[in-house]
């Protein structure tokens, strides 16, 4: 009967958000009769299960996750292997984990599941007359259509109710793999973004600072000197190479350092205005996310523009997110443009928007994405939204550079 309930649970559990369950679970705690709380410690044990597998099929969150799909599949032995070894294994009969030839009865049934990637019951063979395990049940793990591992349950036999429960909550564990696949995507393409963004505007900028540095070796030693300071940390900062993301007060020393190198080829002809709330100094924003949008304005707002030039940078809380503003009054942009560079049909000249846009939206959603707002001869306002607080941007993946 244990097990009917269990399977049920999972066929409840694959057709609801974790959240769902979460609140759904909290909500009915004083629910009394036996059914109620076997479904409900089987949503806290995938709940645990599948935090570990959303980092992928490893050793570390395989012996992880085991620990709670035990309990859900209320088998003696429950397993995770990805046909090479047995990454995770909780209960009893190690010895059926894999043996001296690396030929176990759990590593073995392992093997032929990825091999014709059915699920199949083997006899276990066992020489202990204490041993009650007599069979084991495996189900491949399929990801992409790709057979990456397999889900094994070891009882004293193999019983209907267990067949259907570790089919399903393979079917689960596929899902939380394939989630944690595309995290591991998403991620590698903001660094890969990341790494493109570095090599478009570094060039630029480095010219244009160190000729301006030039201009005051004769003239100002002194300026000369502090502007080489201020190049430097920008740089160091630039090019750092621990953490995907920053706290917004980190992004905006790195403009003031750049907006000091730029006000020095600049003059008089640039003005900047910041507008920070201090509650939003400590958000995380995606590391090199701000500064280009700064630059960007410079090069392609102000530099063009005969008049003195003003720069307008605000933070502020939105609710449950930060608005983050960048506002110049130079020469604008043709909104169609701007548009179509955005979405990557078009080419412009613009330094990092675009990369800028797709690493916000690949880190937070697609509706964190930028908003630009420009006509020619109006200025520019570029609006970027962030996340007051984000599962994946946390200050333990921003060290202080």
């Amino acid at each position: 009967m244990s097990n009917v309930v269990v399977a049920a649970a999972v066929v409840v559990l694959l057709a609801l958000p974790v959240a769902a369950l979460v609140w759904w679970a909290r909500r009915h705690r004083g629910m009394g009769s036996e059914a109620d709380r076997a479904t409900l410690r089987s949503l806290h044990a995938a709940n645990r299960a599948g935090r570990a597998l959303r980092e992928g099929l490893s050793q570390s969150s395989a012996e992880r996750a085991v620990r709670s799909l035990r309990p859900l599949l209320t088998a003696p032995v429950v397993a995770l292997s990805d046909g090479r070894t047995v990454l995770g294994w909780d209960g009893d009969g190690e010895s059926h984990r894999a043996g001296e030839s690396h030929s176990g009865d759990v590593l073995a049934a392992a093997r032929a599941s990825l091999d014709d990637g059915r699920a199949r019951v083997d006899r276990v063979r066992c020489s202990d007359p204490r041993c009650r395990l007599r069979a084991v049940i495996s189900v491949p793990l399929v990801v992409d259509g790709s057979r990456i591992g397999s889900l094994h349950a070891v009882d004293t036999a193999a019983r209907a109710p267990l067949i259907k429960a570790t089919h399903e909550v393979a079917v689960w564990i596929s899902g939380q793999l394939e989630l944690a696949e595309v995290d591991r995507r998403r991620s590698g393409v903001a660094e890969a973004e990341l790494r493109a963004l570095r090599a478009q505007i570094s060039p630029h900028f480095i010219y244009n600072a160190l000729t301006t540095i030039a201009a005051f070796v004769r003239t100002d030693p002194d300026q000369a000197r502090e502007l080489l300071l201020e190049f430097a940390d920008f740089t160091r900062y630039s090019f750092r190479r621990h953490g995907e993301y920053t706290a917004l007060a980190d992004e905006l020393q790195a403009i003031e350092q750049y907006l000091t190198l730029e006000r020095a080829r600049f003059g008089d002809r640039l003005r900047v205005t910041l507008r920070i709330a201090p509650d939003c100094l400590t958000v995380m924003v995606p590391y090199l996310s701000l500064q280009p949008v700064v630059e960007n304005a410079v090069r392609h707002g102000l530099e063009p523009k005969s008049a003195p030039g003003h720069i307008v940078v605000e933070a502020l809380s939105d609710g449950a997110d930060v608005l983050i503003s960048v506002e110049d009054d130079g020469v604008g942009e043709d909104p169609d443009r701007i548009q179509a560079a955005l979405d990557g049909v078009a080419h412009a000249d613009s330094i990092g928007l675009s990369n800028v846009d797709l690493r916000l939206r690949a880190t937070f959603g697609e509706r964190y994405g930028l908003v630009v707002e420009t006509a020619p001869g109006e200025g520019t306002r570029v609006l970027m939204r962030v996340p007051r607080f984000a599962a994946r941007a946390h200050a333990g993946e921003a060290p202080a550079h």
